[in-house]
Formats: C-alpha cells, sequence, structure tokens
C-alpha cells in the first residue's frame, strides 16, 4: 500500500481525497486538518449572512463521515505542527493534546489562505472581525442580531468586500466601504465596468470611502470608529477584507516559493521537493492569459489542481492546461464576469494591448421581457491579436458567455477568430449580430 497524506481538506484537499479513492484501492489516505468542518463554501458566506439562503446547509458539499466511507483516515481539529521532508514523516497534535505521526510516500500540501491581517492600531477591539471561516461568519450573524450593531465599515473592496457590503445592506444596515484605491474590484475590471459596480453600490446605499487609508479603529473595548487619513467613521462593527495570503507555514523553510510566498509547483503540481504536491490557494497556478506563472486564488482552480496532483500521484501523466482567472459577482441586479487580463494590466505586462467595447440588447428590441442591454469589452494583443481578456456586464445572467472567453484564451484564438465563430440565433435568446460577434468584428 502507498501511503498519502493529505494536509488540509477544504476545496483542494477534498478534492484530491475523492480523486485519489474513487480511482485506487490500493492507497493509505491520511488527512490532516485544523478545522472543525470540510469542505465550507466560503463564496456562499455573503447570501448566507445577507439572508439570500435559508442558512449554511448547502454550503458544505461533504464531510468526514463521506470521506472516511471511502477509506480515509481523517484527523480533524488537529493541525499539523511539523513536516520532516527528509524523512518524510508529518506529525499533527490533536486537541486532545495527542501527538499524531503519518509517514508518506506522496505528500499533498493543500494549506488554502489566510486573510491579512493589517498593523492597524485597535485591531483587537471587539466587534472587528475577520471572515473567512464558516465559524466567522457564524459570529458575525450572530452578532447582527444585537441592535447595537447599526453601522458597519467593510475595509476592503475587492470581491469579498463588495459581497459583504451587500450582505450588511439587506440586513438593513448603515453601511460604508472603503478601500485604499480610489474604486472597487480593479483587479478584474477595467474603469467603465468599475465605474458601473460603483454607481451599483451608492444607487443602494452604500457608502463608499475610495482613495482612503485606514489609520486606526477605535473604541473602548467595543469599535466606536474607524478614521481613515480622510475622515472618521461611526462603526459598530468593522470587518477586514482586504484580501489573503497563502498559508505557507509549513513549507516557507524547505521548498521553493513564489514571489508572494505561495508555493512554486510546475504544471503536474509537483514543489521543488521530489513526491511533495501543493494545490489550491497555497499554490502558484499556469496562467495562460500571461503565459506565465501566477497567483489565482480560485476555488475552481484549487478542484482543478486537486485533479491534477491526484492523478499524477495514481501514476498518470496528466498536466494542467492552465487557468485564465475566470471569475464573477453579482451585487443587487448587477452581475459581472471577466477572464483573463485587464487592459490595464495588459499594458503593465508588456503587451501592446488594444481593446473593443461594445454595448447592446441581449435579444431583439421586439422582446420586451427579459431583455437588457450587456457591456462586453474584449482586450486583445495589437500585434498577434491574440485575445488576452474579456468582461462582460449586465441585469442578465452572462456566466455561461465568460466560459466562451475563457476557452478562447486557452486555446490562444485571435479576436479574428470570435467574429466567425458559429453561434446560433433565436430570438429568445440573443441576435443574429450578437454583441460578441459585432464587438469582434469592431476590433482594429
Amino acid at each position: 500500500m502507498k501511503n498519502i497524506v493529505v494536509v488540509g481538506a477544504n476545496h483542494a484537499g477534498t478534492s484530491a481525497i475523492n480523486t485519489l479513492l474513487d480511482h485506487s484501492k490500493e492507497l493509505e489516505v491520511t488527512v490532516f486538518d485544523a478545522n472543525s468542518n470540510i469542505s465550507f463554501l466560503g463564496c456562499g458566506m455573503a447570501l448566507w449572512i445577507g439572508n439570500q439562503i435559508d442558512g449554511p446547509e448547502g454550503l458544505f458539499y461533504s464531510n468526514k463521515e463521506t470521506l472516511a466511507s471511502k477509506g480515509a483516515k481523517i484527523y480533524m481539529e488537529t493541525p499539523v505542527s511539523h513536516i520532516d521532508f527528509e524523512k518524510k514523516i508529518v506529525t499533527g497534535l490533536s486537541k486532545n493534546g495527542e501527538e499524531i505521526k503519518a509517514p508518506y510516500d506522496q505528500l499533498i500540501l493543500a494549506t488554502g489562505s489566510q486573510p491579512i491581517v493589517p498593523p492597524i492600531p485597535g485591531m483587537g477591539l471587539e466587534n472587528v472581525q475577520m471572515v473567512k471561516l464558516y465559524q466567522d461568519a457564524d459570529d458575525v450573524i450572530k452578532k447582527l442580531e444585537s441592535p447595537a450593531i447599526q453601522n458597519i465599515t467593510v475595509v476592503g473592496a475587492g470581491y469579498i468586500g463588495v459581497e459583504l457590503a451587500e450582505a450588511f445592506k439587506r440586513n438593513g444596515k448603515n453601511v460604508t466601504l472603503i478601500d485604499i484605491a480610489e474604486t472597487c474590484l480593479p483587479v478584474y475590471y477595467d474603469t467603465p465596468f468599475t465605474d458601473l459596480m460603483k454607481q451599483n453600490l451608492s444607487d443602494n446605499g452604500i457608502t463608499l470611502a475610495f482613495g482612503e487609508t485606514v489609520k486606526a479603529i477605535e473604541g473602548d473595548e467595543k469599535v466606536e470608529r474607524i478614521v481613515t487619513d480622510k475622515n472618521t467613521y461611526a462603526a459598530d462593527m468593522v470587518v477586514m477584507a482586504i484580501g489573503f495570503r497563502p498559508n505557507n507555514t509549513l513549507g516557507k523553510d524547505n521548498l521553493e516559493l513564489f514571489r508572494n510566498g505561495a508555493y512554486l509547483v510546475d504544471k503536474h503540481q509537483r514543489t521543488s521537493i521530489k513526491d511533495v504536491y501543493a494545490i489550491g490557494d497555497c499554490a502558484t497556478v499556469y496562467d495562460n492569459s500571461i503565459e506565465g506563472t501566477n497567483y489565482i486564488a480560485l476555488a475552481t482552480n484549487a478542484v482543478r489542481s486537486a485533479i491534477v496532483a491526484a492523478h499524477n500521484i495514481l501514476g498518470n501523466d496528466l498536466e494542467s492546461a492552465g487557468v485564465q482567472g475566470s471569475n464573477g459577482i453579482a451585487i443587487f441586479d448587477l452581475k459581472m464576469v471577466s477572464t483573463g487580463m485587464t487592459h490595464a494590466k495588459a499594458i503593465s505586462c508588456g503587451y501592446e494591448a488594444s481593446f473593443v467595447d461594445f454595448e447592446d440588447f441581449q435579444k431583439p428590441e421586439f422582446i420586451k421581457e427579459d431583455n437588457h442591454k450587456v457591456k462586453l469589452r474584449i482586450v486583445y494583443d495589437s500585434k498577434t491579436r491574440r485575445v488576452l481578456g474579456a468582461q462582460l456586464a449586465s441585469k442578465h445572467d452572462m456566466s455561461m458567455g465568460i466560459h466562451f472567453f475563457s476557452l478562447a484564451i486557452q486555446q490562444k484564438l485571435t479576436v479574428d477568430a470570435l467574429a466567425l465563430v458559429d453561434q446560433f440565433f433565436l430570438p429568445h435568446f440573443n441576435k443574429p449580430y450578437n454583441y460578441v460577434t459585432v464587438a469582434a468584428l469592431a476590433a482594429k
């Protein structure tokens, strides 16, 4: 029997465990996780907090019992205290203080990411919250029941911060969203799209404090206000959502790291040490849009990286197809999706990048019901005409459309090829000259 040890059992870890045990009965799989639950969909926390779903039950898609029934030996609430990479032994410490040692033939690190905790005075005050784990969301929801919590400030206007701002507003709270940048979501969208989201947030009653740097959180035991370089805001709760960093504690002194501290892996998910794999948010990915190594922490990337690592451990020579960083967000009635690079990112990466913008109704104008405009930007290389990225915004669900552009980037299609793609037409769905075709035809 081959001994496989998996450290971490959220998206990446669970996917790896399932893949290994579904394809082989000749493995001894041992799993360590520091948490008390498995496979929590953190991306659904805002829906739970904002009362858009009935509860957290649907945010779990696996558990200890399910994985154990397949043959895995699961140690929950047992953080790994040490890994001996030479002797190939993982040591965990249970909540009861018991030291558990597990030898391995192959090791999978699926340790995920950790919230960035800024060195701001007042971070230790009551009601200063992080929202990463199930327990974090549960704590916030319980505190929202108190009538004393009326003014909530969210620090960080990335995806999580924007989603949480909406969730708190849906609870009837006074919400302020602070970010050092002059806008929201700039990593994923260019200015025409970030302006749409800014207007959407403002129209729905969220106070925007962009271009401000948090200097201190103040209060007497509990938070009472938050101070920036420009203003002071009343706050009964402050939620820090400024981002995450790879959780590299166990291997940072042994494994080769990426510039942000993620474990550097090849397309087989192999690290710099033989028989050690890294998957999910603790590891790098191959980014097809930049044609190089990158760090993109997404659940979809975690699942795919786990499948790749597991199959290579099983003896199959499976290489990652790379990623495009496809993502999306739905806030109030505005939906935005993107993949690949923004125009600003492409320019910063040294491309002679161009873009084409187009806006049109999804369906012919004679369709009066459920017919909204779609805003599209295609980013492409002026020299090669290769598609580098795309962004869409609408009240429609255009999520399948971004898969189209994701595949185009992966396959290195040109913007001219997009114009000739065979896309079906039916008035119930789209126009004969749909917005993708027309935009591609307009690319100079």
